[in-house]
């Protein structure tokens, strides 16, 4: 990571009246870059997290939050191997943040009690955002605002199992499960009366999914409704220049950034020096960036304890996003999409024409699948009433799948 900063110019020290925002206070934990990578399923493990972090910090400033693959509670309170991989932290990781799925209190709760009571993180996050369909059609995710005594339960008893520990809770959110269902105004006042450190919202709504623009000004409403605790953003922030534009249009405490940093690790750096006054850019040549897949299939393979086969399987996704805008050709594209060994990584790397310049805009701006709009799946009579009845309290158990909800 270093060799891609190395490449724009020396950063200067900021001071309070460069600063774009203070520092983001979570609880006991004061984060002096307010910003905060979302957590990702299958990508932010400890391996690209490690990158995220070291960019972050590589301009001279603490860097931000980075929080890990979501989990689920009943994969924790099992004590599912993957799902303790997944809640396993680097020691150089400070401060450490989890995110946790769930529908039913009693087992988020005992999830939150085992990452706190085992010292397992130092932050725990609530999703309420996820909208994939798998999690949605039984109630979860950002489908589980609707039904306000559910949410406020299982607010209610992370905060609880937490506090003993000094662990601070925060909760993500969508605007809603569509237009004419919005949650987030009522969800964000209860989570702020139940005692979380922050709220973050992603701009939104389920039946968007990743389509289309985020609503920034819902992000600008709910920073007006939750007064006591920090109100962070999230969507559409692909570069620092977004970001800051974000928090001075609504107001918001600090970023929370997601696809932006698929295969751009090195945005943290950008990030960290927008957010203290710096106009310090990365922009890699292709070699820096081959340098970073690099590292990051070693990482990978010490992630997953020295299988490399996984490693490297588990890398193949990231290919595209680090290559967008380089042209490299189709041939060697799908040669790295295929890669099985580090050695064959290296290879195909090195087959590159690796003198060649940073692309400019077409190495930026959105990165992954958007999709389209589409309905919510929900279960059959889901927004008939914004009570949870016996039926659908037992449906809702099934929500909880083994390990990561997506």
């Amino acid at each position: 990571m270093t060799s891609a900063v190395e490449t724009v110019s020396t950063p200067h020290t900021a001071s309070a009246d460069t600063r774009v925002l203070p520092p983001l206070q979570i609880g006991p934990i004061t984060v002096d870059t307010p910003v905060v990578l979302a957590p990702m399923a299958g990508v932010t493990n400890r391996a690209f997290r490690t990158l995220c972090r070291e960019a972050g910090a590589s301009q001279g400033f603490d860097p931000g939050l980075y929080v890990a693959e979501m989990v689920t509670s009943r994969a924790l309170v099992e004590r599912n191997v993957e799902a303790l991989r997944i809640v396993t932290f680097g020691p150089e990781e400070t401060p450490r943040s989890a995110q946790v799925y769930g529908v039913d209190p009693a087992t988020v709760g005992a999830a939150v009690a085992i990452i706190a009571g085992e010292d397992r993180a130092d932050h725990v996050d609530l999703n309420f955002g996820c909208p994939v369909p798998k999690v949605t059609r039984k109630g979860g995710g950002a489908a589980l605002p609707w039904k306000r005594q559910l949410f406020t339960d299982i607010v209610s008893a992370a905060v609880r199992a937490a506090e003993p520990h000094g662990v601070p809770v925060t909760v993500k959110m969508r605007v809603g499960i569509d237009d004419e269902h919005h949650t987030y105004l009522e969800a964000g006042r209860i989570a702020e009366s139940l005692g979380v450190a922050a709220v973050a919202l992603h701009g939104r709504t389920a039946a968007q999914h990743y389509s289309g623009t985020a609503d920034w000004t819902a992000i600008a409403r709910l920073k007006e409704a939750v007064r006591t605790v920090p109100v962070l953003g999230n969507g559409d922030i692909w570069s620092a220049e977004d970001a800051v534009r974000m928090v001075r249009e609504t107001g918001a405490d600090g970023v929370v950034v997601g696809r932006g940093c698929q295969g751009r690790p090195w945005l943290f750096a950008d990030l960290a020096a927008a957010f203290h006054g710096s106009d310090v850019r990365v922009r890699p040549v292709l070699r820096e960036v081959a340098d970073t897949v690099y590292r990051h299939g070693e990482l990978m393979i010490d992630y997953f304890d020295g299988d490399e086969g996984k490693g490297m399987r588990d890398l193949r996704k990231h290919m595209a996003w680090y290559l967008k805008g380089y042209p490299v050709g189709g041939e060697l594209r799908h040669e790295l999409a295929l890669v099985s060994t580090l050695a064959e990584l290296r290879e195909r790397l090195d087959a590159l024409d690796l003198t060649l310049g940073y692309p400019g805009e077409d190495a930026e701006g959105p990165r992954g699948r958007a999709g389209s709009p589409k309905r919510p799946h929900l279960p059959y009579g889901w927004l008939d009433s914004r009570e949870l009845d016996a039926e659908f309290e037992a449906r809702l158990r099934e929500a909880e799948l083994s390990v990561s909800g997506g």
